[in-house]
């Protein structure tokens, strides 16, 4: 499979007089310590500047890592160099694969964190890290130089009125920008409790031509840890063999910190009456919230209203800390008056007397519309601007997070004159998330799925370091140790693949171990249990996730090889720049809306926008042919 690379948007930037770094990164959530991160490893002089410099790689809301899809996107972070996995192994409190009971294509590894010591991991690796500066600062505007034909940003303007010149920006604001946060009546302006808001900067990106929208996102209260009745809860655990998320972490000493256990309990039909008799004092029904919320974590007004048939639901109650007493209250998200709050969640078992630590609340932000994005997350119309995180409509550590890193990598790669860093969606579900953004119109924050890899097979979480850190370690984000690693692991798996194709004990007439090991019911802890020699290889929990995976699935993952080949064709087939979308008959009345608006760069990119049928693809792939014929005749 060939590398997707794509060129730059721009043409290298002329080196700005007095620049005090090569890559401005602006905000210190996880998209901008992973943009600061990968550009600095490319070479690259970094400033990150940062309201707080005491709240970098803040989990804002649930201190949670990974899970279904997310998983994935964080083995890829660490496959290509990123922080992410190192911290969760580091900090993790519960480690535990969701979905375990499914097919290893749609497991993804999730661990709870230590809220506080996170931060200070992340915090303290960027400030160790060469290369990369952290100025504490607000960012007031953006400097942008339109001198030689191309408008291109060349810095920024700091709180103080001081000028922060750069030749390229990468934006990661989170919920910061314009940000106004609500609680029933009452509203104040800031992105997280205690915190400020970013002013200017949306105006700003107005003002290079970029739309600019309207989004929401909700945490839940935080309670205190000894006012709640545990005994009339369900434990939930972690797994009894926690699996570490880096290739990189030590398997002999993992998990670093102790475990705990998550609780479970539900909302009752009592909790539901007081929700909807005071449904008229939440900001968004009553009209105060004008951005729309993410669908698939509603708030629990949402819930309630939209699931009227549902007498209950989930909520999970899990420690944010071993060192404090605050309980974090998973599926309760809310921006309800204090009062009520206080009043419904006193309805849930094991809650009746639980005391608030702190209040639920909304946040409203902009965001920009990232089908102004190429793959790489330039800014398509502004040379030398970057976007990633929450400003590009997303929700999510893990998100913004990758975003992050390919937003930072390809910062540095521009300066240098190179191409870009881009994956397709049959490489990385990092592929899937950027592609999926560059053809769309986000009407709620976007959240990554399994269900929304259609190459999800190929794009497994034992398997990442092999996708991608062989070109991590070529472009330089990855350090040598990683390919080192990944070749020992490697042959690990080919060794015990040859054990399982040499051994053929007599009780399984004729057949090889190879064979015994394709069956659904057979895995690898079943043949250790009573074979020597497959004991003897003492695989890691993941060698023999990868060693399964590679036995089970080696036809379907032949199959799913020549289905990519197949549609690579068509996704790189390139619809002209110039190429008119206005006036092709024949297509359906929805679809030919949606090309006019978003105007797709290639065929498979127009295949993947909602509402364009294949049918309209086929029409639309004969419009361009002809197209390219005329102008070449």
């Amino acid at each position: 499979m060939s590398p997707a690379r794509a060129t730059h948007p721009h043409p290298q930037p002329a080196r700005a007089a007095g620049e005090r770094c090569d890559v401005l990164v602006v905000g210190g959530g996880h998209a901008g310590v992973e943009a600061a991160l990968a550009a600095a490893r490319l070479g690259a002089r970094v400033i990150l500047v940062t309201m707080r410099a005491d709240r970098i790689g803040e989990m804002s809301c649930n201190p949670a890592i990974g899970g279904l899809g997310k998983g994935q996107l964080v083995r890829e972070i660490d496959a290509l160099g990123g922080l992410m996995a190192r911290a969760a192994d580091a900090t993790g409190i519960q480690f535990k694969v969701l979905g375990a009971s499914k097919g290893i294509a749609a497991q993804g590894p999730r661990c709870q964190s230590d809220r506080h010591l996170y931060r200070e991991f992340v915090t303290q690796h960027l400030r160790s890290a060469p290369g990369v500066e952290v100025l504490e600062s607000t960012v007031d505007g953006l400097l942008v130089d339109g001198t030689d034909g191309v408008t291109r940003v060349c810095g920024a303007r700091l709180g103080d009125g001081a000028e922060l010149r750069a030749g390229a920006v990468v934006i990661t604001t989170g919920t910061f920008l314009a940000a106004v946060m609500h609680t029933g009546e009452e509203r104040s302006s800031g992105g997280r409790v205690g915190e400020s808001t970013s002013r200017g900067i949306s105006a700003d990106l107005a003002r290079l031509g970029l739309q600019v929208g309207r989004l929401k996102t909700g945490t839940p209260p935080r309670l205190q840890r000894d006012s709640i009745e545990w005994s009339a809860l369900d434990a939930q655990p972690g797994d009894a063999r926690p699996q570490p998320f880096s290739f990189a972490t030590s398997r002999a000493n993992f998990p670093a910190l102790p475990q705990i256990q998550c609780f479970i309990t539900w909302t009752q039909p009592a909790t539901h009456e007081l929700i909807r008799a005071n449904i008229h004092r939440a900001p968004m029904y009553a009209g105060r919230i004008q951005g729309v919320g993410p669908r698939y974590c509603p708030s629990v007004e949402d819930k309630v209203m939209r699931f009227a048939d549902r007498d209950r639901h989930q909520v999970f109650l899990e420690p944010e800390s071993l060192s404090t007493d605050v309980v974090y209250v998973n599926g309760v998200s809310t921006s309800l008056p204090a009062d009520v709050q206080e009043s419904f969640v006193h309805t849930i078992p094991g809650l009746e007397r639980a005391r608030f630590l702190r209040h639920g609340y909304a946040v409203e932000y902009d965001f920009v519309f990232p089908a102004q994005l190429d793959r790489s997350f330039a800014a398509r119309a502004v040379a030398g601007l970057y976007l990633a995180g929450q400003i590009n409509g997303t929700s999510g550590y893990e998100e913004a997070a990758a975003q992050g890193l390919i937003a930072g990598a390809n910062a540095a790669l521009w300066l240098r004159g190179d191409d870009a860093f881009v994956l397709a969606r049959d490489e990385a579900y990092i592929g899937v998330l950027a592609d999926d953004l560059v053809v769309s119109q986000p009407t709620e924050p976007y959240r990554m799925f399994t269900s929304r890899a259609e190459h999800r097979l190929l794009l497994r979480s034992d398997n990442a370091d092999r996708r991608l850190t062989p070109r991590a370690a070529e472009l330089g984000l990855a350090a040598s140790d990683a390919l080192e690693r990944l070749r020992a692991r490697e042959a690990r798996l080919a060794s015990a693949l040859r054990v399982l194709e040499s051994t053929r004990p007599a009780a399984y007439d004729g057949k090889t171990l190879r064979d015994v090991l394709r069956r659904p019911e057979v895995d690898v802890a079943w043949l250790e249990q009573r074979h020597a020699e497959v004991a003897a290889l003492g695989l890691e929990l993941d060698e023999r996730a990868a060693l399964e995976a590679d036995v089970k699935y080696a036809g379907y993952v032949e199959r799913e090889h020549e289905q990519v080949a197949r549609m690579r064709r068509q996704e790189t087939t390139e619809i002209p720049a110039d190429f008119r979308f206005e006036g092709l008959s024949g297509l359906a009345a929805e679809a030919a809306a949606k090309l006019r608006q978003i105007r797709p760069r290639t065929l498979g990119a127009a295949a993947r926008i909602a509402g364009v049928r294949p049918p309209d693809v086929a029409l639309l792939a004969v419009y361009v042919e002809r197209f390219k014929r005329a102008r070449t005749s």
